[in-house]
């Protein structure tokens, strides 16, 4: 069993709480993204459970055991977790196999190179780190972490150094490992793409404290507010008046996902849901565009409305529009109502 549960846990450093009440709870065989902006807390929270640091309140167990209630606490080495840091940390002077058998017994080179064809490097056992590629570091750091077949896999922003196209391969590797061991992995990251493309489960940490831990489309469609839905990429908030399954705001009438009483509020709207036509469109609101930023596959449009609000939208690259251009918007897609104040 190798579940985590973490109850209220807290940790400070002097009078700053870096974890405030922290309760997660990671299932058996699952991956968990950790999800948060720099600062949030995040690597604190995965060397508490790690055992490289200590909580001042709460608990923490780990395959049904107390591992640390905030007066004692077991070691990191008894704990049978797996570790890979952000750069991979590989002994320079040792070969790929060399450091993937490092923490196993005498007679481990069958299992290290075992483990080197299932990370997809069979054939450069004998290469050292400076012989390798970032993505191929990063390999062998992670069949070193799961040699000791660890009930928990740590992973702190293993894909960081690595450039836009290889992060894309590797963490796509790492997930089809990770699945077919079905070791419990808790991964820390500020990458959302990252996080909804690798995990069963994402928490979104902010300032110490966990907003949502949800499945990632559910977290992702469904957001419980603002902050969290603001977390996982642009979105609109826009003012409105909410009545059954629809809300008027400054785009007009728009359809909801869900329903509620009447009552004021919000609506969100993600940005690749906002419709953005050179000429009037039905059920569109004439606006100007404002800003205009092209990324290639996609662009990102800025329109002010009438009322005073702006709109972002994210559109297909091959769409071109000019700021101060006249532009019609609006959605096809439901939106997401906050029926409270945000």
């Amino acid at each position: 069993m190798s579940q985590i549960v973490l109850r209220n846990a807290v940790k400070r450093y002097g009078d700053a709480a870096v974890l405030d009440g922290v309760s997660l709870t990671v299932p058996e065989g699952s991956i968990t993204a950790i999800l948060g902006r720099s600062g949030s807390g995040k690597t604190t929270l995965l060397r508490i459970i790690a055992g490289f640091e200590r909580l001042n309140g709460g608990s923490l167990d780990l395959g049904g055991r107390i591992v640390d209630d905030s007066v004692t606490a077991l070691p990191a080495q008894t704990r049978g977790i797996g570790y890979v840091p952000q750069d991979g940390a590989l002994f320079p002077n040792l070969t790929a196999l060399a450091n993937i058998g490092f923490g196993l017994p005498r007679g481990g080179r069958a299992r290290a190179q075992e483990l080197l064809e299932l990370v997809g490097l069979d054939g450069f056992g004998q290469r050292r780190p400076h012989e390798l590629s970032g993505g191929q570091q990063q390999r062998v750091a992670l069949a070193r972490a799961i040699a000791i077949r660890p009930m928990l896999l740590l992973l702190d922003e293993p894909f960081s150094s690595l450039d836009a196209a290889m992060r894309v391969s590797v963490r796509r590797d790492v997930t089809r490992i990770l699945a077919e061991l079905g070791t419990t992995t808790v991964l820390v990251t500020h990458d959302q793409d990252e996080a909804l493309s690798m995990a069963d489960q994402v928490a979104l940490l902010s300032d110490g404290r966990i907003l949502a831990a949800e499945a990632p489309r559910d977290l992702y469609r469904f957001p419980r507010s603002a902050a969290v839905a603001s977390s996982l990429g642009e979105v609109n908030i826009l003012r409105a008046s909410l009545t059954g399954m629809i809300a008027q705001c400054s785009l007009g009438r728009v359809q909801l996902s869900h329903g509620g009483v009447s009552t004021q509020g919000f609506v969100l709207i993600r940005a690749e849901n906002v419709d953005v036509h050179p000429s009037e469109a039905v059920n569109s609101t004439r606006g100007t565009v404002a800003q205009f930023d092209f990324f290639g596959h996609d662009a990102l449009v800025r329109v002010a409305l009438p009322d005073g609000a702006e709109i972002l939208a994210r559109v297909p690259g091959e769409l071109e529009f000019a700021v101060g251009q006249t532009v019609w918007v609006g959605t096809s897609s439901p939106a997401s109502a906050l029926p409270r104040t945000q």
